[in-house]
């Protein structure tokens, strides 16, 4: 079975997220797409409860055919590094890609064991339109197997989790940048408004 993974903090979801697994549903032949949201991300400082993160998250890709959310990270001895989910998730399933931002990928080469990484799995690196490969280049020179690596296009969405905690906080409309539903729970649980 080819499965892809996206996985990430969600803190939270928005339309970028949705837009980069629509564009990899459509331009690859996934049979199913797992949705890892962070327990305990060893790299960044979530300000959100990963239940909560979690609920953000099914409600962001609710109604999107082949996807599903997975809870393996949430568990409190759950896998904190991405190399450790692919281990676990491989036992599962045999043809697994990685979904990630050509952002993330740019840091690749500083994630633990980035080699492993690209035995347990494939990358699938999601583009913009006009961004540039510059930075990417070297990154993919630098892997033992860069034949494991893929590109893919993906709509602009020039926003990110931290610009939409900051809009929240300030009062400012964030409708436009995230599913309805997500918008509709993050304002009844009063989420980053502090």
């Amino acid at each position: 079975m080819s499965v892809a993974v996206f996985g990430g903090a969600f803190d939270p979801p928005h339309l970028g997220h949705v837009a980069l697994v629509r564009a990899a549903l459509e331009q690859f032949d996934f049979e199913r797409v797992l949705i890892v949201p962070a327990g305990d991300p060893p790299h960044k400082q979530v300000a959100t409860p990963a239940d909560v993160r979690a609920r953000l998250a099914e409600l962001a890709f609710a109604g999107i055919a082949k996807v599903e959310i997975s809870s393996l990270e949430l568990a409190p001895d759950g896998p904190r590094y991405t190399v450790d989910t692919l281990r676990l998730l491989h036992e599962s399933y045999e043809q697994l890609t990685l979904l990630v931002g050509a952002d993330q990928f740019a840091g690749f080469l500083g994630w633990r064991e980035p080699d492993q990484v690209l035995e347990l799995a494939t990358l699938a690196v999601a583009n913009r339109p006009g961004s540039g490969d510059e930075e990417l280049r070297p990154v993919l020179a630098a892997l033992d197997r860069p034949e494991r690596v893929s590109f893919f296009s993906i709509p602009a969405y020039p926003i990110s989790s931290r610009e939409l905690r900051a809009r929240v906080r300030e009062r400012l409309a964030i409708d436009e940048l995230v599913p309805r539903p997500v918008a509709a729970e993050i304002d009844r649980l009063g989420l980053y408004r502090r």
